[in-house]
């Protein structure tokens, strides 16, 4: 006797949940993007609209320390050095961390800078790693820590409680800074002083750009795909997505590569955190929650640029999503509490449920519809109708929001010039669904699974350096 057994209810559940869940990442991630397209065009007439007295002339600008974590960065630490030096800005110096390269990132910088160590009176109980030496240029502003090996957030502990300016910026050693950049990025800490503790800039992909003595010469696309496909992704992180959410009172993340902080404010809570993999999140989650309460801002400035090297291989760029991804879930399970509290206004009741339901979830979800599509349409229960016209919808809807980001690069910045590269923006933004996305869906999956089993190994990331 054969039983049969009717799916249909089933293959119907699942076909709404499916739905649902495209409406709300598809609808979020809409709504963020108009806001920033609102956002981005009202501050760039402010910004375009100033008055004749420029407060970034200023004598009285707030000192900064450009800290520069670096580890095995042989192929890139003079030229950002180089960059940083040449920044239009009053008082700053550039503190680079070596944190116990095994390469010859020390050697490089006592070479090129002229650097000579310093007495005895320098403060050698940092709150970090033993420290080896302090190297100080009689030339230029520029001081290298040398320590012993402790991570990223060890060295940047080092630089933080070092330095005695009121503000720090923190640099990746892998990046190039444009010279106006650091006026712009403090243009917040100008218009409210006393409330805000952070903000950070725009960061863009420097492949295929041409760098001279530290400064990009000629903005391009490169001619690996796989770093052009992440130009797109930049530009719809930082244009569309940082300055949508800024606007909406829920950043989350100031990216490591380019961030101001008031200095008191990231030593009050202790410092950047050595326990996390993705040290900048979980330092902006904590001032959040630290400050909840009170007056205060952190905000985003899509303004000033700092350019930086992107993963041109597969396998390097897996190593970085993971790391990513894996951070994401150590950030959300730290400060769990504080999802969906009303306490934390809209950073509770928001940002954390978007960066949770969207961002994490999301991408797993996604990646059983990669599975489940293709078994249903094998056991003849696809209904395929409904399933070209839910395809269609996504894939229209994910490039619309790309080339959202690209018509506000071109409409607001123009830093790609060239038709040509415009177009193969557009070109990447249709191009990253298949099978670009399932990959990192995939990657998504396996960062889950080895975060599961405590398994968080960075691995190193080979520079190939700018090019000159």
């Amino acid at each position: 006797m054969v039983v049969s057994v009717d799916l249909s209810p089933l293959i119907w559940a699942i076909s709404w949940f499916f739905l649902s869940y495209f409406v709300l990442v598809n609808g979020s991630y809409l709504f963020v993007h108009l806001v920033s397209i609102v956002s981005l065009q009202r501050g760039l007439r402010e910004w375009l609209l100033e008055s004749t007295y420029n407060p970034y002339q200023s004598p009285f600008l707030p000192g900064i320390a450009i800290i520069v974590p670096a580890y095995n960065e042989e192929a890139v630490i003079s030229n950002s050095v180089r960059s940083l030096l040449n920044l239009e800005y009053g008082v700053f110096e550039v503190v680079v961390v070596n944190d116990g390269s095994t390469d010859e990132t020390l050697e490089r910088l006592l070479e090129d800078f002229d650097l000579d160590p310093v007495g005895a009176e320098v403060p050698f109980d940092l709150p970090c790693e033993p420290v080896d030496q302090v190297y100080q240029s009689t030339e230029v502003d520029l001081v290298v820590i040398d320590k012993e090996n402790g991570g990223k957030a060890d060295a940047l502990n080092a630089g933080v409680f070092f330095t005695d300016q009121p503000l720090f910026c923190a640099i990746d050693a892998d990046s190039i800074v444009e010279r106006e950049a650091l006026l712009e990025v403090i243009e917040p800490f100008l218009r409210d002083p006393e409330q805000t503790i952070a903000t950070g800039g725009a960061v863009r992909v420097a492949n295929g750009c041409s760098v001279t003595r530290g400064t990009v010469t000629d903005v391009g696309l490169s001619k690996n795909r796989l770093a052009s496909l992440q130009t797109v992704e930049y530009l719809r992180a930082f244009l569309s997505g940082r300055v949508g959410l800024s606007a909406l009172g829920g950043l989350l993340i100031i990216s490591g590569a380019f961030g101001v902080f008031r200095t008191s404010a990231v030593r009050e809570v202790g410092g950047y955190s050595t326990e996390t993999i993705t040290e900048d999140m979980e330092l902006i989650v904590r001032l959040h929650h630290h400050y909840a309460g009170t007056d205060y801002r952190i905000s985003f400035v899509p303004y000033p640029v700092v350019w930086t090297e992107v993963p041109s291989s597969r396998r390097a760029l897996a190593r970085q999503r993971m790391r990513w991804y894996q951070g994401l879930l150590e950030t959300l399970w730290t400060h769990r509490r504080m999802i969906g509290n009303p306490k934390y206004g809209s950073i509770g009741l928001f940002a954390l449920p978007f960066f949770l339901f969207i961002e994490t979830i999301g991408p797993l979800i996604e990646g059983v519809g990669y599975i489940v599509v293709p078994f249903a349409f094998i056991l003849g229960m696809l209904n395929v109708p409904f399933f070209l016209l839910f395809l269609g919808v996504a894939v229209g809807v994910g490039t619309l929001l790309s080339w959202l980001s690209v018509l506000n690069e071109v409409i607001s910045f123009r830093r790609y010039r060239s038709p040509g590269d415009i177009a193969k923006l557009l070109g990447y933004g249709l191009l990253e669904h298949a099978p670009y996305r399932q990959w990192k869906a995939a990657i998504t999956w396996l960062a889950l699974v080895q975060y599961v089993r405590g398994e968080s190994a960075w691995g190193e990331m080979v520079r190939v350096g700018f090019e000159r």
